[in-house]
């Protein structure tokens, strides 16, 4: 679906996003409302701290927390494989290890790593579908958590064994925790797709709803100008 749209004409992208924006609501996956983490990242001073997620296509996990308060950049890229592998043409076989990931910068004083953890489980995607996102299927569309620091990753453990012992999910998280891989930065072209293309047939179904899912389940986190890649690091 989504090389399908970045070929199709623009007129006819234009025509089919209108069609899909009357049934996206219904249509796309629902956020799932659950409770914070019983354990999360203990504050401090710091201002600035970095997480990287993946969850699927990174338009729609970039274009989520690019609405987070706290968050002052998040960048689309390619995390697990080798430098050599990190090109979109490449990774879109499911063999390079890679996942479209999403490396976020933010500030721990405002957001914590935790409150991040929460609106990646219950927003930006369904984290029990194996390698793969609704029509978007492979390992490089799996869900992972790619832990920078070795706190981050205790959190990520205790909060996906309370997210299984509560079930408030119908079926067991399929979510990763990989560490120590290298990020590598998405072509430009991915950067900010969101905003960009608001009425891209495959943003319009998929990921405009994730927007308004975070402003509805988790309001006091969202805010209304996104924080747009300007400079992707």
């Amino acid at each position: 679906m989504k090389n399908l749209v970045l070929k199709i004409g623009a007129p006819i992208a234009l025509l089919v996003g209108i069609i899909f924006q009357q049934h996206a609501a219904s249509a796309a996956e629902a956020a799932v409302i659950i409770a914070p983490p019983a354990v999360d990242e203990p504050a401090g001073s710091e201002h600035s701290a970095t997480a990287i997620f993946a969850g699927g296509c990174f338009w729609g996990v970039q274009g989520v927390f690019q609405h987070v308060k706290g968050v002052s950049n998040a960048v689309s890229g390619y995390t697990g494989g080798d430098a050599r592998t990190a090109t979109y043409e490449m990774i879109e076989s499911g063999d390079t290890g890679h996942a479209e990931s999403v490396k976020i910068t933010y500030d721990p004083t405002q957001v914590s790593y935790g409150k991040l953890l929460q609106i990646f489980f219950s927003v930006t995607h369904d984290p029990t579908t194996l390698n793969r996102q609704g029509g978007d299927v492979g390992t490089q569309y799996r869900s992972a958590i790619f832990p920078q620091t070795p706190v981050q990753r205790a959190v990520a453990e205790k909060y996906i064994a309370q997210l299984d012992a509560s079930h408030v999910f119908k079926k067991p998280l399929t979510t990763r925790i990989e560490t120590d891989k290298k990020f590598y930065v998405a072509e430009s072209y991915h950067q900010n797709y969101l905003t960009l293309h608001p009425t891209d047939p495959y943003i319009v179904y998929n990921d405009l709803p994730k927007v308004s899912n975070l402003k509805r389940v988790l309001p006091e986190q969202y805010r209304a100008d996104a924080v747009l890649v300007r400079k992707a690091m």
